[in-house]
């Protein structure tokens, strides 16, 4: 497989994960991009290990890790907070605040935490293959999620 088969194939696959990591779809786009010019310079190693697409995806989650660690780099989420108003039944508002609730909740989490959550319950991928793309232990991975979910439980609940 050529470094173009691969990005023709697998490009939509990793923005959309890229999204789910970021929660924004321009920094996704950022993400990707900066991942694939690392995946193209090293493509070689890339296409010799056992799982190429599994590879690239780490390196995606390593660079979303890594993302905005320099102080000098602040991000500023320009979203309104939901309207308390509660909206008809026939209105996507709701919809809409329900969502945004929850990509806030998200981005509360350590990256890792995000990560795994994302991995697991959007990629939908056993722990032994999370493990692998965060290089950590399968036992990490567990308790990641497990504290990722409990943050998310502590802050819906709280919310309420």
């Amino acid at each position: 497989m050529t470094y173009e088969e691969f990005v023709d194939s697998r490009l939509s696959a990793l923005l959309r994960y890229a999204v789910m990591l970021t929660g924004d779809p321009t920094t996704a786009q950022d993400l990707v991009q900066e991942t694939m010019v690392r995946v193209q310079l090293n493509w070689r190693r890339v296409a010799r290990s056992d799982s190429p697409d599994g590879y690239v995806r780490r390196m995606l989650t390593n660079q979303f890790i890594d993302l905005r660690r320099g102080s000098w780099w602040r991000r500023v989420l320009l979203r309104a907070d939901p309207d308390p108003a509660v909206a008809s039944p026939s209105d996507h508002a709701d919809q809409s605040a329900e969502r945004d609730r929850i990509w806030g909740l998200l981005a509360r989490l350590p990256r890792r935490q995000r990560a795994a959550l994302v991995l697991r319950f959007y990629e939908d991928l056993p722990d032994q293959e999370i493990a692998d793309i965060l290089g950590c232990a399968v036992g990490t991975v567990r308790s990641s999620i497990s504290r990722g979910l409990d943050a998310l439980r502590a802050e819906l609940v709280e919310a309420r």
